[in-house]
């Protein structure tokens, strides 16, 4: 039995891409909370226009790293500029490899001089605890793996819970929670509220332009805060959001959440691939979509293909540093551009009718609102002669938009507005994985759209940025 990620890419016999793409794990879960509270479209509804609830405390890693070379290990490993991070600060914490290839995000809570706590997906946490270890950073952690799915009675042991309020109307349900006026902090600064009977640390967080507030505490005090929270918002037509509706909202908002870990080659990370276990995200995650390539180093993604180039600093040395000095010397810095795809309604429409024609060709299911079958998705985003020229990464639909969007990145020269091809579905009538049926590709007209969606959409609708060149 394999013991380790390289011992279970040793049977691919080379074929990491086929292992991959054909793994057998199912649909990523997103585990104990509802699926819905109300339906998803009044949830997604409700982001934009009232206020919601996100239960956040079951999905994520929760690593907390305390002692003298908390900040050191974080600064050695990200490509962002620790200066001016000071207690009660947080920051988008964006590690690479050696390689210059995004393991994945998350975000980082400066909690106290010594003390930090990363919240976010396994990739990222696996590989902070590996360097931690490896490096011998005087620090000590305390992993807190996302929730795994609750069996009927079953209760959840977590060290805290986790909950968002947000939409237009957030600052209103936090004022009335506090009982008092609250300052509306910068972003991603860090406060205490009053929530019933119980002081509760915040952090400004917001979407779509609104602020709201993302808040924590001893998971013992969940029940009772989430109640309070809900009593509180009813007036303003705050509703609780379920984990169906949850992870559409960045399609709207335009994050990328599941990059695929880009550890599967080269001989830098060989250490790595052997700490890593056999039955952990990396060993058993799956590829899903229309791109296909033998070389799994096609599915890796940089900095700026993701939109992190912004975040890259060069004042301090950490791990990545050299491989992105050098896309910055060769022009891959200025080589793509983040995007939302907005996809045709008529080519939507051919997709979900398919189901009803039992005749007809059976095209990839897509599930609402969120389509993604793998942990991590590409497909294909074509020009007029065919040429990949970007690679789809997310996909669902939106309700407050009624567009089906998916988020991804195409080269940097593509105006805003052209419509290109997004092939939707796996070749050869699709992969092993148990989410995919037997099914057609389809290519879907897709038009090249700004990051994040909604706001740019509202504010430049009638422009005329559809209107340019088309593909034909």
């Amino acid at each position: 039995m394999a013991q380790n990620l390289n011992e279970v890419l040793a049977k691919a016999n080379g074929d990491i891409v086929g292992q991959l793409r054909n793994n057998k794990i199912g649909a990523y879960v997103y585990p104990v909370v509802a699926p819905e509270f109300s339906n998803w479209r009044d949830e997604q509804w409700a982001w934009q226009h009232s206020a919601v609830l996100f239960d956040q405390s079951h999905h994520m890693f929760d690593l907390y790293i305390n002692g003298p070379d908390a900040g050191k290990l974080l600064s050695d490993t990200m490509v962002n500029s620790s200066k001016g991070w000071e207690v009660n600060k947080a920051k988008q914490y964006v590690p690479t490899t050696p390689y210059g290839h995004v393991i994945g995000d998350g975000i980082i809570f400066r909690l106290a001089e010594e003390e930090y706590v990363y919240v976010g997906r396994a990739p990222a946490a696996n590989w902070l605890m590996f360097q931690a270890e490896k490096g011998g950073y005087n620090v000590d952690i305390i992993n807190d793996p996302r929730s795994p799915s609750r069996p009927m009675g079953k209760p959840v042991t977590r060290i805290s819970w986790r909950f968002q309020i947000q939409g237009p109307r957030a600052w209103d349900v936090i004022e009335k929670l506090n009982g008092a006026p609250l300052d509306k902090l910068k972003f991603f600064n860090m406060s205490t509220m009053k929530i019933g009977d119980k002081t509760i640390r915040t952090l400004r967080h917001g979407m779509a332009g609104s602020p709201g507030l993302e808040i924590w505490g001893p998971y013992e005090e969940q029940e009772y805060v989430r109640e309070k929270i809900l009593e509180a918002g009813e007036e303003f037509g705050l509703i609780p959001v379920g984990s169906r509706a949850y992870p559409s909202n960045t399609l709207e908002s335009g994050w990328i959440p599941s990059p695929l870990p880009p550890i599967y080659s080269g001989d830098e990370l060989e250490d790595y691939r052997n700490w890593l276990p056999a039955n952990g995200y990396e060993a058993t995650g799956s590829i899903a979509g229309s791109f296909v390539s033998d070389n799994i180093e096609d599915y890796y993604t940089n900095p700026y293909q993701l939109g992190y180039g912004p975040f890259v600093k060069f004042d301090h040395d950490f791990i990545g540093a050299d491989a992105l000095k050098k896309m910055e010397e060769d022009g891959t810095k200025e080589r793509y551009k983040k995007v939302t795809f907005e996809w045709n309604a008529d080519d939507m429409k051919k997709i979900q009718g398919s189901m009803f024609d039992p005749e007809g060709e059976q095209y990839k299911f897509f599930d609402l609102p969120l389509a993604n079958y793998g942990n991590s998705s590409f497909d294909a985003v074509k020009d007029a002669d065919g040429t990949v020229i970007g690679k789809s990464m997310f996909t669902g639909y939106s309700w407050n938009e009624k567009k089906a969007l998916s988020l991804g990145y195409v080269d940097a020269d593509v105006p805003l507005g052209t419509e290109l091809a997004l092939t939707w579905g796996e070749e050869n009538g699709g992969t092993e994985k148990t989410t995919v049926e037997p099914h057609k590709q389809l290519d879907v007209k897709v038009i090249v759209s700004p990051v994040p969606y909604g706001k740019m959409a509202a504010d430049t609708y009638a422009t005329g940025w559809r209107t340019s060149k088309t593909f034909s």
